[in-house]
């Protein structure tokens, strides 16, 4: 199981630090640095202030949000990074929910997200390959634009530069069982928001019992070495907190309702009352701490070495940790030899 770096997305500025962990990351031995993006800083712009720091770390979006960019702006932000960092990119990408969507990016949520995704993915696909001019037939994504406001003028393209990889990884964030199965039928990889390494299954759908070879599972997980799991756990409840009371309506919210179906949907429910009144302290001390730990490696270097074997034991391919300090990234990388 190959480690990696997770850096999540910028809080109120750029953190000083991302830069020398990543660095530190690739010192240790680390696979991958990742970058991800929400309403705030976008994911390609710090990753590539990362590529002119490091080597040889692999690069990669966890998520870049396909509401952000067209497809094939997306396209060209990878292969140019890819260039730039002589082959070290993996586009990681991910819908988001209707509240990002439609909030943030004004446009809106795709009424059939799996068709969506999959129009996206393979405009994609036909940039980096550069067989031909980019053409979709697309309900979602049309190439060219054939909309009732189109002037017609519009002509097959495929793009100047050459793509230093026609093969670069595409992975995809899914959290239900028929996107995780599509996923699995369309990209070179799954990015798992909360995995639970004793059940995937039960959770994500047969899908993730029958993996093609060489696909990618890389889930990303809160890691950190300390003595108290109590007092570990609560950064993790902290960004569940986020995440299920606020990343999301309350009568649609994927990460309430991937929670609901990993058996705590009364809890999940009581989230969102709590966030959603503005009571977000409550919100957070309400999360289990049972689904916290069972979800991050949290404790003494002894309970996570224990724990890290149940990761190795199931399709995880790849454990993107978040927000460890040094010392965590230190012991991560000596458990992991």
């Amino acid at each position: 199981m190959r480690l990696g770096l997770a850096l999540g997305y910028w809080g109120r500025g750029p953190s000083p630090d991302h830069v020398p962990l990543a660095r530190e990351a690739e010192r240790l031995g680390y696979h991958s640095v990742w970058t991800a993006e929400s309403w705030g800083s976008d994911a390609f712009t710090p990753l590539t202030w990362i590529a002119a720091h490091t080597s040889t770390i692999r690069l990669g979006t966890a998520v870049a949000q396909m509401a952000a960019r067209s497809p094939t702006t997306t396209a060209m932000h990878a292969l140019t990074l890819d260039h730039l960092s002589g082959g070290r990119m993996t586009l990681g990408l991910g819908l988001s929910g209707p509240q990002v969507v439609e909030g943030w990016y004004g446009r809106p949520f795709p009424r059939s997200p799996l068709t969506a995704t999959r129009e996206y993915v393979a405009v994609v696909r036909q940039v980096l390959r550069r067989a031909a001019p980019v053409e979709l037939d697309g309900r979602f994504h049309a190439h060219p634009y054939r909309g009732p406001d189109a002037t017609g003028l519009g002509r097959p393209l495929k793009p100047i530069t050459h793509p230093l990889r026609p093969d670069l990884p595409v992975l995809l964030g899914a959290e239900g069982p028929k996107n995780v199965a599509q996923t699995v039928r369309i990209a070179d990889g799954w990015l798992p928001l909360y995995w639970s390494p004793s059940r995937p299954t039960e959770v994500y759908g047969k899908a993730v019992a029958d993996l093609p070879e060489g696909f990618v599972v890389a889930p990303l997980a809160q890691v950190r070495v300390c003595d108290d799991v109590r007092e570990g756990l609560l950064p993790v409840k902290a960004m569940l907190g986020f995440y299920i009371g606020g990343m999301g309506h309350a009568a649609r919210n994927f990460h309430a309702d991937l929670m609901a179906r990993m058996g705590y949907e009364e809890q999940a429910r009581r989230i969102q009352r709590l966030f959603l009144a503005g009571r977000r302290q409550e919100a957070v001390l309400a999360v289990p701490d049972a689904f916290a730990d069972e979800i991050s490696l949290v404790g003494p270097r002894e309970r996570v070495a224990e724990r890290l074997e149940m990761w190795r034991q199931g399709p995880v391919t790849d454990l993107l940790a978040l927000a460890p300090d040094r010392h965590t990234l230190r012991v991560l990388a000596e458990l992991n030899t």
